[in-house]
Formats: C-alpha cells, sequence, structure tokens
C-alpha cells in the first residue's frame, strides 16, 4: 500500500488505525512537506514513513519504489478499504490478462445527492475504463515500471495514468466497495463542486493543461 499524506494531522490517528488492521503485505506513508503535527505523529507510529516532494503523483511514485510487492494498492487518506478487498485484489490478479483495477466507491456523507454521485462515478468509470484515485487503483508493479509511474502533473494524474493503463490490458472493476470522503462537497457545496469538477474533466479532456487547471481544484480540496 501506497498513502500519500499533507497536512492531515487531524485525520491520520484514525488513517493509522485503519492501516494497522489491514492484512497488508508492506506499506509506505508518502508525506508531501507537512507543515503541521503530521510528521510527529507518523514519527510516533511503527509505520514506515518518507518525505517526498508535493504532488500526489511524485508521493505515490517514492512509495513505489520502496514497496517490495508484486501488486502496488494506491490509497488516498481519506479512503477507508475494508480487509476483505485485499482479498479482492489477490483474486482478481490470478488472471494473467489483467494489469490493474480498482473498486466501487461509496461517499461518506448522508446526503441523497451523494447516493447519486457516487453511483455516477462508479457507472462512468466502468463504461470509460478510468479510474480515479479514490478508487483505491492497484497495479502490477511490472506493468507500473514499464510505464514510468504517475506523470509527474499537480492534477489529473490518476485519469492520465488509467488513459496509459488501458493499452496494456484488462483493467479488472470490482464490485467491493470502499468509502472516500464526501468533505470537499460538504465543505463548498455539492452542486457546486459537482458543476466545478465536471468542467475541469471535460477541460482536461479537451486538452487543457492540468498545470491551469490545478489553481481551480483547489477551491474543492
Amino acid at each position: 500500500m501506497i498513502v500519500p499524506v499533507l497536512n492531515e494531522q487531524g485525520a491520520l490517528p484514525a488513517l493509522i488505525k485503519r492501516i494497522d488492521a489491514m492484512p497488508y503485505d508492506d506499506v509506505v506513508i508518502v508525506d508531501g512537506g507537512s507543515t503541521d503535527g503530521s510528521c510527529l505523529i507518523l514519527d510516533a507510529s511503527a509505520l514506515r514513513w518518507i518525505t517526498a516532494p508535493s504532488g500526489r503523483a511524485a508521493q505515490m511514485n517514492a512509495g513505489a519504489i520502496l514497496c517490495r510487492s508484486d501488486i502496488l494498492l494506491f490509497i488516498h487518506s481519506d479512503t477507508e478499504i475494508d480487509a476483505c478487498c485485499f482479498a479482492a485484489i489477490k483474486a482478481a490478479m490470478q488472471d494473467s490478462a489483467t494489469v490493474a483495477g480498482r473498486f466501487d466507491v461509496t461517499l461518506s456523507g448522508r446526503h441523497p445527492a451523494f447516493r447519486i454521485i457516487e453511483r455516477l462515478i462508479n457507472l462512468r468509470s466502468r463504461l470509460s475504463g478510468i479510474s480515479t484515485g479514490d478508487q483505491c487503483l492497484f497495479v502490477r508493479r511490472s506493468v507500473f515500471e514499464r510505464m514510468g509511474g504517475f506523470a509527474l502533473q499537480p492534477l489529473m494524474e490518476d485519469i492520465e495514468f488509467s488513459k496509459r493503463l488501458k493499452r496494456r490490458g484488462r483493467i479488472a472493476c470490482l464490485h467491493q466497495r470502499v468509502t472516500t470522503s464526501s468533505r470537499r462537497w460538504q465543505q463548498h457545496g455539492i452542486i457546486k463542486t459537482v458543476l466545478l469538477m465536471w468542467r475541469l474533466r471535460l477541460l482536461y479532456w479537451l486538452g487543457v493543461p492540468a498545470e491551469r487547471l490545478a489553481a481551480a481544484y483547489r477551491q474543492v480540496r
């Protein structure tokens, strides 16, 4: 497991507790230069952690270098994954044609709109073959290394990586669910956040560089 974090002092104790309960073979927490108390909390834990240049792509690439496992699983710090998902990953990767995979997602909020949003996310992912970081992307180490890891861009690194992955082999779309935080929707408004995310993705698909879109994305982080 590779988990990028940045200024997650409030969330880290729960994250560490969840990680300790998971049946992983190896884990690396990658801090992107936190300025709060995150590093002190990580130091006090028994988990292996490193620092890397800020940015999920750079952090996940750095963590992947240190992981010893044949399968790399990338998890956002605000996403919860059940222990049963690890067995599902191993089962999916028994198929030699499968190079990577992801899970369906559930949003943590109780608002009825979240049920619609999560269904659309999962449907879009199945139809397009594109996975987002919230869906806990997993990939064979050999494939990840041949692809050169994530592109060092400040946004949409998961979408860019997924597009390249589709040319490498089968992507497993697992029905088991992971739960990701709905905090960005709750903080900035559901409709406003959905419209902004749709706009950013459309502009990215139209060829607008991720660097130009990153500033707008920071509004919902």
